[in-house]
């Protein structure tokens, strides 16, 4: 570690030499306030890194087993995409509509009231609504 060091400040040397040659006398204080400080930095996060990695290994072995029912979780709801729509199964290519229940629906299917939606757009609406306009209650007066 310590010839590594040494290279470190030839290096740390070799980079300020160009700035040294425009001025000298503000280049010699850099390089000791600069080279103390990155062995402190890297010294410390290392030890404080070895620490918590004696303790995470216990603490990876219940993530392991809780992770393990997740992965059987995604394979359960398939993706799928198709180019047809969901109510006449005619293909619609390029021009199906999404819609925000989620399924894809040709141009005389994409309107709500054809299809039957699921999705509540007056509760979503009314969601919006309350979130653009936070109710702002002024300060009771007292009257004398």
């Amino acid at each position: 570690m310590a010839r590594e060091r040494c290279n470190l400040d030839k290096d740390e040397a070799e980079i300020l030499k160009p700035s040294s040659s425009s001025s000298p006398s503000a280049s010699p204080p850099t390089p000791p306030s600069s080279s103390p400080l990155p062995p402190s930095l890297f010294l410390n996060p290392c030890e404080e890194s070895t620490n918590p990695r004696l303790g995470t290994p216990d603490v990876e072995t219940p993530v392991v087993a809780s992770s393990s029912p997740k992965p059987e979780e995604e394979p359960k709801p398939p993706v799928r995409f198709s180019n047809r729509c969901s109510t006449c199964q005619k293909k619609v290519g390029l021009t199906g509509f999404r819609c925000r229940c989620g399924d894809l629906f040709c141009g005389r299917h994409r309107y709500t009231d054809t299809h039957d939606c699921s999705f509540d757009y007056k509760a979503f609406g009314r969601e919006e609504i309350a979130k653009a306009n936070p109710v702002v209650k002024a300060a009771k007066i007292i009257k004398i």
